[in-house]
């Protein structure tokens, strides 16, 4: 419950009543207080998700990246689902928060405009128009307080979703990374059999890299280019390890005979991948990676055409 600070007002001739006159409009403030604040019975509350927890995991999913000697999609695909969930969790509760305490400031500004009091209302010296206007200050208030509960309710409930979806994210991720870990003499035999190359040469490209490129040159059309070495990035783009077979011009979504290239391509690179070294491929939003067992499986949206691949094959090679 959300605390109130009730602070008392002198009002000249108010302050002259009688103490049973007191009495009852205190016990009228109490009622006043009572009705605004009043929220729904809180529901039981998810646990908080920790982002110190997920930031740990985060600093466990980088050391596996590098044991596995690249990214590993499915770990960096359930990171950012945690990420995400997360900071939902996180906006909700800031928002609960805040709702809050819009209807702690409602009761207080109840409390200073007053009760109505049905006898000053029809007595001379009252002036109409003055408890008219609180009447209409007070039934406002009312309407709002009502529209604020009404929007606490829906936050308490996406609140705690929030955290349930946040919670079983970082679960997910901390399972990850356990059975990756338990892989880890599999993957070692795996890039023994590749071995490990060094970028070299003008086009700062692996060995392994140029050669790929070269096949699929061969085998297929690139009429809108390939990219490849991107100094800086901090995965194998960097590294000299992956290239980009752009299926469309200007980061528009691949369509017609240049989606069908696309998948030509990927299909091509999954059958011949082993023979080559691919360790993953990237396209339409999906990922295929040997090291967490192969297969395509889905990515949440990056946003846009060129983040979600649908206008290039990535292609990383060990």
């Amino acid at each position: 419950m959300t605390e109130v600070k009730i602070i008392f007002y002198s009002f000249g001739p108010s302050m002259r009543e009688g103490t049973g006159v007191r009495i009852w409009r205190l016990a009228g403030l109490v009622a006043v207080l009572s009705g605004l604040l009043a929220l729904p019975a809180p529901t039981p509350a998810a646990a908080d998700p920790s982002p110190a927890e997920l930031r740990r995991l985060t600093k466990q999913a980088a050391r596996l990246n590098e044991l596995y000697r690249g990214q590993i999609q499915s770990l960096e695909e359930i990171r950012i689902q945690a990420k995400r969930a997360t900071d939902n969790s996180g906006h909700l509760q800031a928002q609960l928060r805040a709702a809050q305490d819009e209807v702690s400031r409602i009761a207080q500004t109840s409390y200073m405009v007053g009760p109505l009091d049905g006898m000053r209302l029809i007595a001379p010296q009252t002036e109409p128009y003055k408890m008219l206007g609180q009447a209409a200050n007070l039934t406002y208030m009312a309407a709002e307080r009502a529209q604020r509960v009404a929007n606490i309710k829906k936050l308490i409930d996406k609140s705690n979703e929030a955290k349930l979806n946040a919670n079983e994210k970082v679960e997910k991720l901390r399972k990850e990374i356990k059975t990756l870990q338990s892989k880890k003499d599999e993957i070692q035999k795996l890039l023994q059999k590749y071995g490990f190359q060094q970028p070299g040469g003008a086009e700062g490209l692996t060995p392994r890299m140029i050669n790929v490129r070269a096949e699929i040159m061969a085998n297929f059309p690139m009429k809108y280019g390939v990219g490849c070495l991107r100094p800086g990035d901090p995965g194998e783009h960097g590294k000299g390890r992956a290239c980009d077979f752009m299926m469309s011009g200007g980061g528009t979504v691949a369509s017609g005979s240049d989606a069908a290239n696309g998948d030509a391509l990927a299909a091509w690179l999954i059958k011949n991948g082993p023979r080559l070294g691919v360790m993953y491929i990237i396209w339409k939003q999906r990922y295929y990676d040997i090291r967490s067992g192969g297969g395509w499986d889905p990515m949440s949206d990056r946003g846009g055409a060129t983040a979600n691949h649908y206008d290039h094959v990535h292609v990383s090679v060990f």
